[in-house]
């Protein structure tokens, strides 16, 4: 027990820069358990709450600020690509469609706590056109509060904290293990899953060239754009003659389609 509560005293800062660094980047993994060992370790005086907070705000603004800029340059690509290879690629895309369209820039506040959109916020930020200080503002409160929350609950919580950081210890490799494999076993089941949503994409796609033929034909199905508002304006090209209908009015928009026609939707 002693020998880890010295080496996370020692190089506590450097592993919680590191690892909240590596979290804002897009690589899966966990930061708030660091950040709730660091809160106990705070409140056992090995370091300061405000070289702390810094330490972690500083790694989350360097994690945020280049996808930033990536998304003022890139746009809606980078989104697509984001989504593409995020381990949940339906609720990717049906988060960045409608949670920063609904709140606009204070979303980012919270977007820490939304899994899926806590990667895409700073790039969508950054492909809306959100100016530099509005997003650094928000940015900044939104890290604050993703940080103070665990390092409260370690510091509330550090006598339960240096607990199980001794049963880890006298577990030893074995504690290494078993966490490692409940890691692979969750990688694997969203993999497993991610596997079976796009599978049952590409069952229900059509080509260009299917399409196209159907639109040529005697009754031409009718073709339906459900992307959202704020994806219309990052990527205004459409399908010609498509009817455009958020997903929160699709309801209100079948009445107006003819029962007897085909229909074809597109998404992002």
């Amino acid at each position: 027990m002693h020998e880890m509560t010295e080496l996370l005293a020692q190089h506590g800062l450097l592993l919680v820069f590191a690892n909240v660094l590596l979290t804002q980047a897009g690589i899966p993994v966990p930061a708030v358990p660091m950040l709730v060992v660091a809160g106990a370790l705070a409140a056992q005086g090995e370091f300061g709450y405000a070289a702390l907070l810094l330490t972690a705000l500083a790694a989350t603004l360097a994690g945020d600020i280049p996808w930033y800029f990536a998304g003022r340059r890139y746009g809606h690509r980078v989104l697509r690509t984001l989504c593409r290879i995020s381990i949940e690629p339906d609720s990717c895309v049906r988060q960045t469609e409608s949670i920063f369209e609904r709140w606009g820039a204070p979303s980012l506040i919270v977007a820490k706590y939304i899994p899926g959109f806590s990667t895409v916020a700073p790039p969508l930020a950054g492909a809306m056109q959100l100016g530099l200080p509005s997003f650094l503002l928000f940015s900044t409160l939104g890290a604050l509060l993703w940080i103070a929350v665990p390092v409260a609950l370690g510091a509330v919580f550090h006598t339960e904290v240096e607990w199980a950081l001794g049963r880890l210890t006298e577990l030893g490799s074995g504690a290494l293990l078993m966490l490692g494999a409940v890691i692979a076993a969750y990688v694997a089941l969203k993999a497993v899953q991610r596997y079976l949503f796009l599978r049952m994409l590409r069952a229900a796609r059509m080509t260009v060239q299917e399409l196209q033929e159907l639109l040529r034909g005697e009754i031409p199905p009718v073709v339906v754009d459900v992307r959202s508002d704020a994806v219309r304006r990052l990527d205004p090209r459409r399908i010609p003659g498509a009817v455009a209908v958020n997903m929160a009015d699709v309801a209100a928009a079948l009445p107006d389609i003819p029962p007897d026609r085909d229909v074809v939707v597109y998404c992002s």
